[in-house]
């Protein structure tokens, strides 16, 4: 890229950069033009003056014959000269994970990252959500008159879903979520989880039932009780616990997807959300978990065994799914497999094998590793006629309605992603989903299934983030932010 095509792009998507070799310096500056947009809508606001600010830009462009031969890592690869940038937002909530990516840029480049403000200007309702409740009809007048408003023609997910085609005369994307993009989510999430976006942790459990949420409860207070590794537990209503006690009530009224927060200070604490039943809730909160870049999510639910061999609190590891769940397939075409991650599965199955105490030998006859089908009708039993030759043909193991989204969505948004079933019902075999033997087997089997979970994200951890984020979950043209 000449210099001035650089000043053009430069000129394009922004004013006012500034060059740093430092991730430190360059942070600093993102969150003071952040703060300053902000604080001048809030004083705009409060006096009822029209104003405008405009969210940072982070660019980096890279000069042909600067893209060293040996830069192998599992993210963080721009392999083509060009000019590469995104726009940002909520520093205080992203500044570790952007440090991360910015120096890895500077340290594998030897090239400086650029940081101005871009032209994309920030929502009022994004950086002050109080402004846009309790509205009149003169006070929205105000709002479209004088604000800017969230605009859905720049919020999308064409970065994710590999639509944009390089451009030499364009930029390209850093990142594979825009600050509109990130600033939608984070107040979907607040909305359906009942819990602020700094809560969340980097480990993330997803459930379809009450009763893990009363264990996790249960453990999180009993770990903080205990001091160590974690230093606080937050549930809806952002009520936090800690060993100093109780700040803030637990809502009365849940929210539709409840949100729980065991934290630690390095933010790799275990985020659990029941996530009720079914592939749409599955996709509407991982689509707004993505923007938070997790290390991991896992879905610790109960499915329908389909083999004779299995009993109830038997165990499924899915290794493939069939996605019969519908939600995705604009996104993700049905053609696209979803691979396993090797990292996940190993985690899983010797998380498994500890909390359960049984051997190498033992481990085949409580768990079962094969392909689970995920569907969109709770009533599939019902289809058994059209059904019964395709999970035959598919050698699925078990079905349930969640897990292929989630995978798939990890898979879409490069989260690493895992499922571990649990069976609670065999309906090809007479054994329905009857009161009396759910709530027997909901006592002896939820328990233990939630500690598989937590083992797994402790084994996660324990061996090192930078190791998960596999290769398999990005393509050959790929933004160079994890």
């Amino acid at each position: 890229m000449s210099v001035a095509g650089q000043d053009r792009l430069f000129d394009q998507v922004g004013s006012g950069f500034m060059p740093f070799h430092d991730a430190e310096a360059a942070l600093d500056r993102i969150e003071a033009l952040y703060e300053e947009g902000v604080k001048r809508l809030r004083d705009a606001f409060a006096s009822r003056q029209p104003a405008e600010s405009f969210y940072p830009y982070l660019a980096f462009p890279l000069q042909r014959g600067s893209i060293p031969h040996d830069v192998k890592p599992r993210f963080g690869v721009l392999l083509e000269p060009g000019f590469y940038g995104t726009t940002l937002t909520r520093p205080s909530l992203f500044r570790s994970y952007w440090r991360a990516q910015i120096e890895n840029l500077i340290e594998c480049y030897r090239q400086p990252v650029h940081v101005g403000l871009s032209r994309r200007p920030m929502p009022l309702p994004y950086v002050m959500e109080d402004a846009v409740t309790g509205l009149t009809e003169a006070d929205l007048k105000l709002l479209q008159d004088n604000y800017a408003l969230p605009d859905l023609h720049a919020t999308d997910d064409t970065i994710a879903n590999c639509e944009i085609i390089p451009d030499p005369a364009a930029p390209r994307a850093l990142a594979l979520f825009t600050a509109e993009r990130t600033d939608y989510s984070l107040a979907r999430l607040h909305h359906y989880t009942g819990t602020a976006p700094r809560h969340f942790q980097r480990f993330i459990l997803l459930t379809n039932y009450q009763r893990y949420v009363d264990g996790f409860r249960d453990f999180a207070r009993t770990q903080i009780d205990a001091g160590g590794e974690y230093h606080a537990f937050v549930e809806p209503g952002d009520a936090v616990y800690t060993r100093d006690g109780q700040e803030g009530q637990p809502v009365d009224s849940l929210p539709q997807m409840p949100a729980y927060h065991l934290c630690r200070k390095d933010g790799d604490g275990i985020t659990l959300i029941n996530i009720g039943v079914g592939p749409s809730n599955a996709k509407t909160i991982t689509d707004h978990l993505a923007v938070l870049r997790p290390h991991c999510w896992l879905m610790v639910g109960h499915c329908a065994g389909l083999r004779r061999t299995q009993v109830l609190g038997d165990y499924v590891l899915a290794h493939g799914y069939v996605r019969d769940d519908h939600v995705l397939d604009d996104d993700l075409p049905t053609w696209v497999p979803v691979p396993p991650i090797a990292e996940v599965q190993v985690a899983l199955q010797e998380a498994m094998q500890r909390v359960t105490g049984l051997e190498d030998r033992d481990i085949k006859t409580r768990l079962r590793t094969g392909t689970v089908l995920t569907t969109d009708n709770r009533n599939w039993e019902l289809r058994l006629r059209a059904l019964f030759t395709p999970i035959n043909m598919s050698r699925s193991i078990a079905v349930d309605m969640e897990s292929a989204t989630i995978a798939a969505n990890g898979f879409r948004f490069r989260v690493p992603y895992g499922t571990l079933l649990c069976v609670s019902d065999k309906p090809l075999h007479g054994e329905l989903k009857l009161r009396g033997m759910a709530n027997a087997f909901y006592r002896e089997r939820v328990s233990q299934h939630l500690m598989v979970g937590i083992e797994t994200m402790r084994l996660l951890r324990e061996r090192g983030v930078d190791s998960l984020h596999s290769r398999k979950l990005r393509g050959f043209d790929e933004p160079a932010f994890r």
